[in-house]
C-alpha cells in the first residue's frame, strides 16, 4: 500500500511525475514551427469552432435562469410573477427588451 503524499502549506499543488510542464511561450513557439493549417485552432486563435453545449437562456426581465418562453412576445421569463408583468408592458418596451437581447424575427 502506497501513502499518500503529504500536503504542506507552502507548496499546496505539485505536478505530477509524469506532467510536463510548457510555458505559455514555448507552446506558442511550438505552434508557430508546426504550420499547423489554418482551420485548426490553437491557444492563440480567436476563430474556434462552435460550442457544442446550448448556450444557456436567461430572463429578460430579471436575468435569472429561464425555462419558459412567452410565444406571442418571444420574451423569456423565469417564474409566474414576471410572466403576470410582462402581460401589461406596452409594445415598445417589449421590443426594447427584445432589441437589447438581440432577438430578429425570421418573419417581417
Amino acid at each position: 500500500m502506497e501513502a499518500k503524499p503529504k500536503r504542506s502549506f507552502k507548496r499546496p499543488f505539485a505536478f505530477p511525475k509524469n506532467c510536463v510542464y510548457r510555458p505559455l511561450r514555448q507552446i506558442s513557439n511550438m505552434e508557430r514551427n508546426l504550420k499547423l493549417p489554418a482551420e485548426r485552432p490553437t491557444y492563440f486563435t480567436l476563430n474556434a469552432p462552435p460550442s457544442l453545449v446550448p448556450a444557456k437562456k436567461y430572463s429578460d426581465i430579471s436575468g435569472l435562469p429561464a425555462p419558459y418562453a412567452d410565444p406571442h412576445t418571444k420574451l423569456r421569463f423565469a417564474n409566474a410573477d414576471e410572466y403576470a408583468s410582462m402581460q401589461h408592458m406596452p409594445s415598445d418596451i417589449i421590443n426594447g427588451y427584445l432589441t437589447v437581447r438581440g432577438y430578429t424575427s425570421a418573419v417581417g
